[in-house]
């Protein structure tokens, strides 16, 4: 599509029904609409009036099954209705080229995709670890620019690293691949790119709930993730989906992430088995004694976590199914209660003065009563905290979560059906 065009026909309002449908909210279309255009506009002052795409990649919420994908065990998430958005062209010099949000990335040469210690944990990291892998596995490549602006918030625990690999991979999957390139394809190769290349030792539940969309029910057991998507209509049961951004980021918290699957896989390990998923429960139990002697407290604790997370997953899926909202709400405030207490993941142990999330977490207790529940969101120690709130009672929620933590802090989100996408 020509670029003046696409100007011209999202103007005119010619594609308002499906951007009401990809972001789930039509009191949105305004907002998105000057997202688009002037996104295109950019690009066109850049790269002037070229044949473009449009393409859109959500951010994640993760609703059961916290810090048990690394472990092969099973969780349920969701694509949400923030996105990182792109306007793309094909270019010929097998050049890489992105601007984000103003800011010009090194350019990539995929002719040298090699892994660079000096470009380590940074964004030309992910775009060359997601093709480099992608090129692996025998999909084409191929040079293109990109305009990108995101309202995924960064380090807030939403996944914007996720949203940002998947981007990449359904780019070169669109541009280059007649878009055959499977979500799982994809999210195994932002997964790659992210601990290979970044050298942060993620699982694969964020990739996967960004790539595929919806809200859906993954089991990381075996070779191959399976996964099958669940239907949920909050508004059905007057409710809705809360995320308070704290204001603390992600940011140097890479060692606080990496000792939980560390940790939960020595226990693994004391078995000979790579993963706690792999070993038996009853027996780990029967051994308790002897894991808290030679592994310590905190790694027995967060097996804990696993074996009854895992279970809690199960029991949440089996609720919506048999339409028990208020079951499944027990079940998500019993999640949150075992990452705080037995997972540990609320606050960082390297700084006990910056706790946030245990504010955070008081504070939506006290201000809903019995309107809602809430637990720790994402991989935790700082970033962002869910909250299932009755729609009625959203405003004073609201209000009252941001006289804490300030305007704009508490979003009210949609569950959105797409994962990563080709728009226009």
């Amino acid at each position: 599509m020509i670029l003046d065009y696409a100007l011209k026909e999202i103007d005119l309002g010619r594609f308002d029904e499906r951007i009401i449908d990809i972001y789930e909210d039509k009191e949105l279309l305004d907002v998105q609409k000057n997202r688009y255009i002037k996104l295109l506009t950019e690009f066109k002052d850049l790269f002037g009036n070229c044949d473009i795409n449009i393409f859109s990649s959500p951010g994640r919420t993760e609703i059961c099954g916290n810090h048990t994908d690394h472990q092969n065990g099973m969780v349920l998430a969701g694509a949400i209705n923030l996105d990182i958005l792109s306007v793309v062209s094909k270019s010929d010099d097998g050049m890489i080229s992105i601007i984000t949000d103003g800011k010009k990335l090194n350019k990539i040469d995929i002719n040298s995709l090699e892994k660079s210690e000096s470009q380590a944990a940074n964004s030309e990291a992910i775009i060359r670890g997601v093709v480099y892998r992608l090129k692996f596995l025998g999909y084409k490549i191929g040079g293109f620019n990109a305009c990108i602006t995101s309202d995924v918030l960064i380090g807030s625990g939403l996944s914007s690293s996720a949203a940002f690999e998947n981007l990449v991979g359904i780019i070169i999957s669109c541009l280059y691949n007649d878009g055959k390139i499977e979500p799982v394809e994809l999210a195994k190769a932002g997964q790659y790119a992210e601990r290979e290349y970044y050298g942060k030792p993620c699982g694969l539940m964020d990739q996967m709930a960004s790539s595929i969309g919806g809200l859906v029910y993954i089991d990381f057991d075996g070779e191959r993730a399976s996964y099958n998507k669940i239907k949920l209509d909050l508004s059905k049961h007057n409710s809705c989906l809360c995320i308070v951004d704290t204001k603390a980021s992600h940011e140097g918290l890479t060692n606080e992430y990496a000792a939980i699957p560390n940790e939960m896989s020595k226990i693994a390990n004391h078995y000979g088995k790579p993963k706690l998923r792999d070993i038996n429960e009853e027996v780990f139990y029967k051994d308790i004694i002897t894991l808290r002697e030679k592994y310590g407290d905190r790694a027995v604790l967060r097996a804990i976590h696993f074996f009854e997370e895992n279970k809690r997953v199960c029991e949440c899926v089996e609720k919506l199914q048999e339409n028990n909202f208020i079951e499944f709400k027990s079940i998500v405030k019993s999640s949150g209660d075992s990452s705080f207490k037995y997972l540990q993941n609320v606050f960082s142990q390297h700084d006990i003065n910056e706790q946030s999330m245990s504010i955070a977490l008081f504070m939506t207790e006290k201000i809903l009563g019995s309107h809602g529940v809430c637990r720790v969101h994402g991989g935790g120690f700082a970033g962002t905290i869910q909250a299932f709130v009755d729609e009625d009672y959203v405003q004073t929620y609201k209000q009252g979560i941001e006289s804490v933590f300030g305007k704009g802090a508490c979003l009210v989100l949609k569950i959105r059906k797409y994962g990563a996408m080709l728009v226009l």
